[in-house]
């Protein structure tokens, strides 16, 4: 009898098994292992009436892990249940626990920040049990989005060209929508600038007699450079130290940004990197993490990982380059569970690690190590220096910096934006005059806000407390996918579908699928989770604003007409339009259900080569699945089929086909290459 160490990912497994020695079995529930059914009232899987009792099944393609899983508990001592360090995390272990019957004595309830040997050891040492808080906020979650996402969802397909609709997905959907909306009503305002050209530096107009001073066209700009002179006096001369302190170590969501702007990242790829960093990396040495956990709020650090860095700080840079722990923002929905994204050694510097990383796990690893290295740093310093130049009562200002100290930015200036001028001594310039080598003119027009990216989506959603860091990812590609909005130049633009999707969303459902509903709706799960809430009456609050709006949504609601192919039906001569089901579009008669005409898709036959078995041709076919595999064209009669395509030449041993596998001409039956 061993104890068993249950994780979500298998990737950790081996790392966690070496860690604890042969007394533990350390075994993967593969992510979640059952999830909401689909049956009863709206197949919502939910109870309404009886205070939403949900009703689980378990995962259709996880029925064998779990019975693999209920096995190994049951063989076991002590079960621990380790999955990761967050409300989804908490939930699945519930579920786990639940669906195994666990009885409350055998198991106990660990969470790994990261995976080290030390940290693993030290949770070993401090489990709990479950939070049940953190259960119960997980699955009111997952019913609130269970609901919302089947009603609306089914709303859109039945009235729209829509395929979903969501709780956060919506409101992300509306914020493109309303900012494309917009920049397309924005009218550009003209304006005009008047620099003056130094050669080394240049200066703007802003005052006029100590007045601001705006240009609204040509004419105005003219009469001004009429009487300017290229001599200007040096008005006032201010230089001022300045600290530029560094930036907090990385939450999820600003590590989503600025790996989207500097790396060119998508938000999906930054999480499936960093997932990879936390679950282990083979060092040579060892397999470790090499991140603490990807998905958190918070921005706190270790006592151990601050005074590692500071010693590491010291012995590289010097002690002037020590800087200071940080104080956290006060921010509402903020879960401080564990601490913000970090090396778990600040020993394991990228370019030790690069030799054991793939390209775009060394630029994640090194942009996350950098930040908290920086974090670390001591501040910046710069003389900032403001120069103001009169030339008849019109006075023009020159701003410029220089770097007296560099701190952080000894490590993290190839990250910073920095457009800072390098002015002359004018304090002490031998005359208080210049002479411009040019004073030019420059038309301007005002600009809408920018179209949101990626990055300043997310920003976005974080600022307005919706949804969570860790799903903005998948929200994000939730609406491409549905293809409500492309990619232009990296920046998103909503579709048909995607305005039509928002438009008749917000006739029916405006007080609820909006940003303030939704941030509220946030807030409650987090009540729930921290026990100031009972997640029945949040339940039941939404449920009686929400199910009377989609009722008279599904009855009052405009449907959308087909749109027509310009084709005939040749059965009643109706028009074809296109129609869609579950297995993609068609075409139909428009005078369904009198006529029930379907257009035949004429699919491209690619032959392969002749069947071994009977006179027929092997030819590419798809599974239910939609996977590619080769098979007989006179089937059902004659069923032989390979996964893997034939290149019609036969295995001189056995006369089986020979097949292209993984590069290789081989034979299958002899299991040999050719």
């Amino acid at each position: 009898m061993k104890n068993l160490v249950i994780v979500e990912s298998p990737a950790k497994c081996k790392t966690i098994e070496k860690y604890l020695g042969s007394k533990y079995n350390v075994i993967s529930s593969k992510g979640h292992i059952r999830d909401l059914s689909k049956s009863g009232k709206y197949s919502l899987g939910v109870d309404i009436e009886n205070d939403f009792k949900p009703k689980y099944t378990v995962i259709k393609e996880k029925k064998k892990d779990v019975l693999y899983l209920k096995k190994m508990i049951d063989s076991a001592d002590t079960i621990y249940l380790a999955t990761d360090p967050d409300r989804e995390g908490e939930t699945i272990s519930w579920h786990i626990y639940d669906e195994a019957k666990i009885p409350d004595e055998k198991y106990k309830r660990v969470v790994f920040n990261e995976i080290t040997k030390d940290v693993v050891l030290k949770s070993m040492d401090n489990p709990r049990k479950i939070d049940m808080d953190l259960v119960k906020s997980g699955e009111t979650r997952r019913i609130l989005d269970r609901i919302i996402g089947f009603r609306l969802s089914r709303l859109m397909q039945s009235k729209t060209a829509g395929k979903s609709a969501g709780r956060v997905q919506s409101v992300a959907l509306k914020l493109i929508v309303d900012r494309e909306r917009e920049i397309k009503a924005f009218v550009p305002k003209e304006y005009w600038t008047i620099e003056a050209d130094f050669n080394t530096f240049k200066a703007t107009l802003e005052k006029y007699k100590g007045k601001d001073i705006e240009i609204p066209d040509e004419v105005s700009a003219n009469k001004i450079l009429d009487v300017l002179s290229k001599s200007f006096r040096i008005a006032s001369v201010e230089e001022k130290e300045k600290n530029k302190s560094s930036k907090e170590v990385f939450r999820t969501s600003t590590l989503q940004q600025l790996a989207s702007s500097k790396l060119n990242f998508a938000a999906s790829k930054t999480m499936k990197i960093a997932q990879k960093l936390y679950e282990g990396i083979d060092i040579g040495s060892e397999t470790v993490g090499l991140i603490t956990y990807m998905r958190t709020d918070s921005v706190r650090l270790s006592d151990e990982f601050v005074k590692s860095t500071f010693g590491y700080i010291k012995g590289k840079y010097g002690e002037e380059y020590i800087g200071y722990v940080k104080k956290a923002k006060k921010t509402e929905n903020v879960q401080d569970a564990h601490e913000g994204i970090r090396p778990t050694s600040i020993n394991r510097t990228p370019e030790e690690m690069k030799a054991y990383l793939s390209s775009d796990e060394y630029k994640l690893y090194k942009l996350i190590y950098v930040r908290a290295l920086a974090s670390l740093m001591h501040d910046a310093k710069t003389l900032a220096t403001t120069v103001i130049l009169d030339n008849n009562d019109y006075s023009f200002k020159a701003t410029g910096s220089v770097l007296t100290f560099d701190g952080y930015l000894k490590v993290y200036g190839e990250y910073e934006d920095n457009e800072d001028v390098l002015l002359p001594d004018l304090k002490n310039y031998k005359s208080d005059i210049l002479t411009a080598d040019d004073i030019t003119k420059t038309q301007h027009f005002t600009k809408p806000s920018a179209r949101y990216t990626e990055s300043s989506l997310i920003k976005e959603l974080e600022s307005l407390g919706i949804g969570r860091p860790s799903t903005y990812a998948t929200i994000i590609q939730t609406i491409k996918d549905r293809e409500y909005v492309t990619l232009v130049d990296k920046k998103f633009e909503p579709t048909a579908i995607g305005y039509e999707t928002t438009d008749k969303l917000q006739e029916f459902f405006s007080n609820i699928v909006n940003v303030k509903y939704t941030a509220q709706m946030e807030q409650d799960l987090d009540d729930i989770a921290e026990a100031k809430k009972d997640n029945i009456k949040v339940l039941k609050d939404f449920y009686a604003e929400f199910e009377p709006l989609v009722d008279k949504a599904f009855h009052e609601m405009e449907k959308k007409a087909p749109e027509s192919t310009g084709e005939i039906c040749p059965e009643c001569g109706g028009t074809l339009v296109y129609r869609k089901s579950k297995y993609g579009e068609f075409i139909a008669c428009s005078n369904y259900p009198e006529c029930k005409y379907v257009k035949k898709e004429k699919k491209d036959i690619i032959e392969i080569c002749d069947c071994p078995k009977c006179k027929g041709k092997i030819i590419e076919r798809k599974s239910k699945k939609g996977k590619i595999f080769y098979g007989c064209s006179n089937y059902p009669k004659c069923t032989y089929a390979l996964w893997y395509k034939p290149t019609g030449e036969k295995c001189p041993k056995c006369k089986e086909l020979l097949v292209e596998k993984n590069k290789k001409i081989v034979c299958l039956n002899c299991d040999e290459d050719s």
